[in-house]
């Protein structure tokens, strides 16, 4: 579907600066965009291509400089703005009925238990498993491979993709997504080291999933040995990230791919952590903190600073440390030449 600058100006509440009669399809990168399609400047790193954009539009902050042969639709977050856009233009993933026999959304190919609760207009794939005493909320979608254990829940308007499990006794809040293959309340990793051999500590605890939580593909939640593990309102994965048992992380908080998060750490709330990071277990980590990528967290960090390294230290000092570690090959010759001259002068003296 086609709109006009000045529809979608209207409906994301910017304003038009320039030809608001253009038509616009579709939402792209500043770089590739081409004359349907309306792109964003969020970033100062792209300013260059604001010249060559072929773009039909670009959405823009009030601070910036635009060429003035460019439609602009000036708002004061061009990010989220963007993202209204791609709402208005393109939506959400669809998701569809079961393709074969189903009764009120429930393929006749799911494997149901009898005494489970299964809510209205709720979507259950084919292969998809639910387990008795299990509870799937209204509009809930279940696509193929789905495991949800025995008295688990699973809240409103969730999406499970394909092969997620959710084990026993979990509980999943309302519009919660996680992505494929992402597991919800293994065994955490807990064992008691007698004679020389590690023996399994029962985890009799649960996960707790907040409401409005997204999860991506491949990620791991351990079920706490006692008590609960707890992912906090409106937080966000990406892929591959493991919460060890007992951890607790806060609310709105973002982290991004390969995190490994050891158990019975606190994370505070809008907490950012970068790629690649780990923190060891029994820590604190407090509201607004920012751990860059590849960090190893060793010690607790207070409410809102900015870390990084391995051990992570303050952010201007793993700067600086990274820095001067460039150039660690050329300082180890200095010294070694150095090292040499010394012995030469010493041979030297003694003569």
């Amino acid at each position: 579907m086609a709109f006009t600058l000045q529809q979608l100006a209207d409906r994301i509440g910017a304003r038009i600066e320039g030809d608001g009669s253009v038509k616009v399809t579709g939402c792209a990168p500043i770089d590739i965009a081409t004359s349907d399609q309306i792109t964003f400047l969020a970033n100062a790193k792209y300013l260059r291509n604001l010249e060559t954009t072929q773009a039909a539009a670009v959405l823009i902050d009030t601070k910036t400089t635009c060429p003035g042969h460019l439609n602009r639709l000036v708002c004061d977050d061009p990010y989220f703005a963007f993202r209204n856009l791609m709402i208005e233009l393109h939506g959400f993933r669809r998701h569809p009925l079961p393709s074969d026999d189903y009764l009120a959304g429930v393929s006749s190919q799911a494997i149901i238990h009898p005494e489970a609760t299964i809510s209205e207009g709720a979507v259950i794939h084919p292969f998809a498993v639910v387990e008795c005493g299990a509870t799937i909320g209204n509009n809930t979608v279940l696509y193929p491979g789905v495991f949800v254990g025995p008295e688990a829940r699973v809240g409103n308007d969730c999406i499970l993709y394909p092969n997620v499990v959710i084990y026993d006794y979990c509980t999943l809040g309302n519009r919660v997504t996680l992505h494929s293959n992402t597991v919800i309340g293994q065994d955490g990793f807990g064992y008691a080291t007698h004679s020389g051999a590690h023996h399994k500590i029962p985890q009799t605890g649960i996960v707790v999933i907040e409401d409005d939580v997204e999860l991506g593909a491949g990620c791991a939640i351990e079920r706490s040995t006692m008590g609960e593990t707890r992912i906090g309102k409106g937080t966000k994965f990406a892929d591959l990230i493991s919460i060890g048992h007992g951890t607790t992380i806060g609310n709105h908080c973002l982290f991004v791919s390969l995190c490994g998060i050891s158990g019975s750490v606190d994370v505070g709330n809008y907490v950012v952590i970068g790629g690649q990071v780990g923190v060891v277990g029994h820590l604190r980590i407090g509201d607004g903190v920012q751990v860059m990528a590849k960090s190893g967290v060793a010690s607790d960090v207070p409410d809102g600073m900015k870390v990084g390294g391995a051990p992570a230290v303050s952010y201007t000092t793993a700067k600086k440390n990274a820095l001067a570690g460039a150039g660690l090959y050329e300082l180890v010759k200095r010294v070694r030449k150095l090292e040499k001259e010394i012995e030469f002068l010493k041979a030297d003296h003694k003569t």
